[in-house]
């Protein structure tokens, strides 16, 4: 597979986000840890979880504890964790405070088997906290040697030059497809400064993936190029950005290996035009 640069780290050119193996409707263990392994088996080197991807405040790190269990403790092995967020009876709500972050970023350590983070996000900013704090304390952990990268996650062009002001900013996650490119200016400011842009939830998040199933356009592509419309999709976000990584999530091996064939499939530039202009799904017809 094709590789990225995340500071210091080579990383493959799509990674695999955790959340689905751990929020309600997720696999049982033993399919979720198959999942992952697949993940690695087939080139997949960068994964990315949270300590609050679970049911509810009780199950904190259970996707955490899941990729410890699941791959090697090996340098090429980079899993991606973030704090920020709270689970109150399975809701999610925003909980930044510096004390806060500095617990779950020390848990999550231990849940992980690792020694230091290889890059750790702020998972959303939080509007009881002023920015400054919160990203002001995961830069001391930094300093201390606890966080190798910083990252962002759910931001603003505004926060991402915020958060510069403090420290160095090595990835900024945001959700981006080709259905929803909300995020275009914050992607497009990634670029310039060449920081790489996570894109979660590239096929549209829970329940919205059968939107790319039944649309005209990708049915179309997906039966040219002998490919599935998540391909078409990954294939078309890798080409047009090159600071940008997709982390599709996966409940099934399956899955898995549909997705990191994407990384060797190349669209031509008319129909990286068409999909450029396909920002509204086109359902098909009969």
């Amino acid at each position: 597979m094709q590789d990225k640069q995340l500071g210091s780290y080579r990383i493959s050119a799509i990674g695999f986000g955790g959340a689905p193996l751990s929020v309600p409707g997720r696999p049982d263990r033993e399919r979720a840890l198959k999942t992952i392994k697949e993940a690695w088996e087939n080139g997949i080197t960068f994964f990315d979880t949270a300590d609050t991807y679970s049911l509810n405040e009780h199950d904190l790190g259970h996707n955490e504890e899941l990729f410890a269990e699941a791959l090697p403790p090996v340098p090429g092995c980079v899993i991606a964790t973030k704090s920020g967020l709270a689970r109150p009876d399975g809701a999610w709500t925003r909980s930044a405070h510096p004390r806060s972050l500095r617990a779950a970023c020390e848990r999550s350590l231990t849940l992980l088997r690792r020694d230091v983070h290889p890059l750790y996000y702020l998972h959303a900013p939080d509007p009881e906290v002023p920015f400054e704090e919160s990203f002001g304390e995961l830069s001391r952990l930094q300093e201390e040697g606890k966080i190798e990268h910083l990252g962002l996650s759910n931001v603003s062009v505004a926060e991402c030059e915020a958060a510069l002001d403090i420290a160095g900013v090595a990835a900024v996650q945001n959700r981006y497809h080709l259905f929803d490119r909300s995020s275009l200016d914050v992607l497009t400011f990634c670029e310039s400064r060449r920081i790489l842009f996570v894109a979660y939830s590239p096929f549209g998040g829970p329940g919205q993936s059968s939107r790319l199933r039944h649309d005209q356009l990708l049915q179309d592509l997906a039966s040219a190029y002998e490919a599935s419309p998540y391909q078409i999709v990954l294939a078309w976000m890798m080409a047009r950005f090159p600071q940008l990584i997709p982390i599709p999530g996966a409940t099934r091996p399956e899955s898995i290996r549909d997705n990191a064939q994407a990384a060797r499939l190349r669209l031509t530039p008319e129909d990286l035009a068409k999909l450029d202009a396909h920002d509204t799904p086109s359902p098909a017809q009969g």
